[in-house]
């Protein structure tokens, strides 16, 4: 109940984007940032799908083709770096913009990130919801 009032408060002022629509995927391992992200994307108008892990991720990316897929660094089993590993590999979804949500901020995890494709990195600690969903929107308009 407490995480619900957090989160309708935390989405409360943020009003629709005007722009283009996005179908995002979102992979992170923390519930309630999950449901958090997912909400202010769909408040701004995105199609969302979660998953809580890489495995989870790819299982679903089976059946999806998003346009942007956000994901964590530290998630338990295969971790975001091995994901967007596992995705550059195998050459799933290569027209989204993949993009690093994480509170990782050393220089060498971003580095290792973009060495691999990453076209964005976010750190959760330094910016706020409402920023995410314009930063990510941001970097899928300058990647596209």
């Amino acid at each position: 109940m407490f995480y619900d009032i957090l989160i309708n408060i935390l989405i409360h002022n943020n009003t629709m984007s005007d722009g283009m629509k996005y179908k995002v995927l979102i992979v992170d391992d923390d519930k309630f940032l999950l449901q958090m992200y997912a909400m202010k994307f769909t408040h701004s108008g995105h199609e969302v799908t979660t998953a809580l892990n890489g495995n989870e991720a790819l299982d679903k990316l089976k059946d999806l083709t998003p346009d942007i897929i956000v994901m964590d660094v530290v998630m338990p089993g295969m971790d975001g770096v091995e994901l967007l590993q596992t995705i550059h590999d195998q050459k799933i979804s290569p027209n989204a913009v993949y993009v690093m949500l994480t509170n990782q901020s050393a220089p060498t995890d971003i580095e290792k990130a973009k060495s691999i494709g990453i076209h964005g990195y976010i750190v959760k600690a330094t910016t706020i919801p409402s920023e995410v969903v314009e930063e990510v929107i941001k970097i899928r308009e300058k990647n596209k």
